[in-house]
């Protein structure tokens, strides 16, 4: 990976450190942004390996952006970990065993891809060290080659290789092989480059990643190859919940490393939805099919087959990354006589994609991609509009902040209802404990600017944090572990945690997490604080 001096790495990272010595120790002075790092490109991947980790973390990883860096950087978040080569596969060796643990398809798919994503380097053309560390999982261990920087020699040639590998993997735990193909990297960068940046992207309020969004991803292999390469794999986890596909990004018509031309409509947008996806509804394949001779050729008024390849786990529009109403063209997919039940009216950015209730197991859509529950559907349909809206600020077709859309996510989000209906019920529904609220507030012990804590410290006795991503996960787990809360109610915590670490950190991804988990915000008063657990 090209990348970053140490100054300019650490720089990205103010904020991510998270609870425990970590933020007493490494106060950096933030300077002007450069899209130098890449470690965000692939954002899904990240979040949920995060997702995972905080699950249990006995080595205290402050966070998976860390795997991804340089040493000097990578040294801030490492946590209990001292071979800082091996950083990126300790986080995804734990998050895959958090996972495995649950029989979590979608939480094992993320940890694989990200155990094979490119760390960064000290320039463009240079390889990152091998680990040579032995992972507890198998699984990890079959993956100990990384994507290279392609600049690299040899690098397309290793690059496959790792792609390849990485389909047999996730075949094996019932995932999507597909998802290979988006652990790819960049072009090729000028070795000469002074400024190490390459032909990367960086943009860490994209939860999608923008490497997809801007469709910046070069594919390793084929859609064919991958489908070969996972071919006969015998899955050796069974009876396992959750999914990843890879219709969630739109490969449609990227270049294959390599290779003259494109990948055609129909390897990039049909293969991924149908190869080792078993799960997948039949309604789901069929929107990605129908377009497929039309992916190239025509506008983006074709209906729902067009908006299905930019459907997405953490953002659906990630094909119409220049256009200011990203969501508009999904807004013209077919709608036949079902019914549109998101009611939000707020356009800023563009209006929500409708979100089709018609029959069947799966019986709610949003650009084509299918949901068995409403909230869902309403929470993805929400998050569409946010991503167009952010896409919108940053690339200055909208006046104004980010944080307007934020804003308007929120209050999308909470007209949806997009809490439990059993959280209506009464507090037992937290098992033992009770309040697991988060808030964001000033004059925290060791904080000289405001954090995240447990608002029932009684229940949930765990030090502050920069960023609400460790103390969600500390709270889920408590929840399950020491509270027996139900397993409906640590579910929809994990699925409360995963859209407040996607929120801006402030007093917006508390509310997020409350309004998800509680049905709304906490008081701010901090109560019954025991000993404090800090990593």
């Amino acid at each position: 990976m090209k990348y970053q001096t140490i100054a300019f790495a650490a720089s990205t990272l103010v904020g991510l450190v998270a609870a425990g010595p970590y933020h007493r120790h490494h106060h950096v002075r933030r300077v002007t942004k450069r899209e130098v790092p890449q470690e965000h490109s692939h954002e899904v991947f990240l979040n949920i390996t995060r997702e995972f980790l905080n699950k249990e973390n006995p080595k205290a990883i402050a966070d998976p952006v860390f795997g991804l860096l340089g040493d000097g950087a990578a040294k801030a978040g490492a946590g209990q970990v001292t071979n800082l080569a091996c950083l990126q596969q300790e986080t995804a060796d734990q998050a895959f065993t958090n996972a495995k643990a649950a029989k979590d398809i979608r939480g094992m798919s993320a940890a694989l891809v990200y155990q094979t994503l490119e760390r960064n380097t000290a320039g463009v053309g240079v390889n990152s060290e091998a680990c040579t560390d032995k992972p507890v999982n198998a699984e990890i261990a079959a993956l100990s080659k990384k994507h290279q920087d392609p600049a690299a020699d040899g690098a397309a040639a290793n690059n496959k290789e790792v792609a390849l590998a990485l389909a047999k993997q996730l075949a094996a735990v019932g995932g999507d092989p597909m998802l290979a193909l988006e652990s790819g990297t960049f072009a090729p960068g000028d070795k000469s480059d002074t400024t190490f940046k390459g032909l990367s992207c960086d943009t860490d309020t994209d939860p999608t990643g923008c490497i997809f969004t801007e469709k910046k991803l070069v594919l390793d292999a084929t859609p064919e190859e991958i489908t070969a390469a996972a071919q006969g794999v015998t899955q050796t986890v069974t009876g396992g919940t959750g999914e990843l596909k890879a219709t969630h990004i739109d490969i449609t018509g990227l270049a294959v490393a390599g290779q003259a031309g494109s990948a055609t409509g129909a390897q990039a947008s049909s293969t991924p939805a149908n190869a080792g996806n078993n799960a997948t509804p039949a309604s789901g394949n069929t929107n990605t099919n129908t377009n497929d001779a039309s992916c190239d050729t025509t506008s983006s008024n074709n209906g729902a087959a067009q908006t299905q390849a930019n459907n997405g786990t953490a953002g659906g529009n990630n094909g119409n990354n220049s256009n200011n109403n990203g969501n508009a063209n999904s807004g013209n997919a077919n709608t036949g006589n079902s019914n549109n039940v998101q009611t939000f009216t707020g356009a800023l950015g563009g209006a929500p994609p409708p979100v089709i209730q018609s029959s069947g197991d799966r019986p709610f859509s949003v650009n084509g991609d299918t949901f068995v529950g409403k909230g869902a559907a309403l929470g993805r349909s929400c998050d569409v509009q946010h991503n167009a809206c952010a896409r919108a600020v940053n690339s200055g077709q909208l006046d104004g902040e980010v944080s307007q859309c934020d804003e308007q996510n929120t209050q999308c989000r909470a007209q949806a209802s997009l809490r439990k209906r059993f959280f209506k019920r009464q507090a037992t529904d937290f098992g033992s404990c009770s309040d697991p609220s988060v808030v964001f507030k000033d004059g925290l012990p060791d904080r000289q600017a405001a954090a995240f804590i447990a608002n029932n410290q009684g229940d949930f006795n765990h030090g502050s944090a920069q960023k609400i991503g460790i103390i969600a996960g500390f709270i889920c787990q408590r929840l399950s572990d020491s509270c027996k809360a139900p397993a409906a109610t640590v579910e929809s915590c994990n699925q409360a945690q995963t859209a407040a670490v996607a929120a801006t950190q402030d007093e917006t991804a508390a509310n997020v997490f409350n309004s998800m988990l509680i049905g709304g915000s906490a008081s701010g008063n901090v109560t019954a604080r025991g000993q404090l657990r800090r990593y």
